[in-house]
């Protein structure tokens, strides 16, 4: 007899609950930068990452789904992104995806030159930055598409 799947999802669901931020088994608290993990780092319904990790497809589907909530914030915020083309698009969620928000967001020069279409000087402030310094092959792969479009 194949197992019930369905009262074995239920019971762990009841048994595990659910938490959408990494947390230490053996504490139950929040893992933030610093802390020291005693247990497991654990996610979801008790998944165990050190333990399980997660698989490609996984992946794939977090990415996805951040980058949906990236683009809709980004469009909401920079008008002028849904008239350049698709690789300068590209360029900005990548940069979005890496920093953060509020890491493009300090970007005001390159950004202010986009709304322009000025792309050769935003592409000269990307390399102007700390980013430039910290990623440079990613820097001025993402500077050349912004030039070239």
């Amino acid at each position: 007899m194949q197992p019930n799947l369905d009262a074995a999802l239920d019971l762990i669901r009841r048994e595990e609950g659910l938490r959408l931020e990494v947390y230490d088994d053996a504490t139950g608290k929040d893992i933030v930068p610093g802390t020291h993990v005693l247990g497991h780092p654990t996610i979801g319904y008790g998944r165990a990452l050190d333990v399980c990790g997660i698989t490609k497809a996984e992946a794939e589907q977090l990415l996805g789904d951040t980058v949906h909530l990236i683009v809709a914030e980004l469009l909401r915020k920079y008008e002028w992104l849904q008239r350049a083309t698709e690789t300068r698009q590209a360029v900005i969620i990548s940069m979005a995806y890496q920093l953060g928000m509020n890491g493009l967001a300090g970007f005001a020069n390159m950004l202010k030159w986009c709304e322009l279409g000025r792309w050769d000087e935003a592409a000269k402030e990307m390399l102007r930055s700390k980013w430039a310094t910290q990623t440079p092959g990613r820097a001025q792969r993402a500077a050349q598409m912004m030039r070239d479009g």
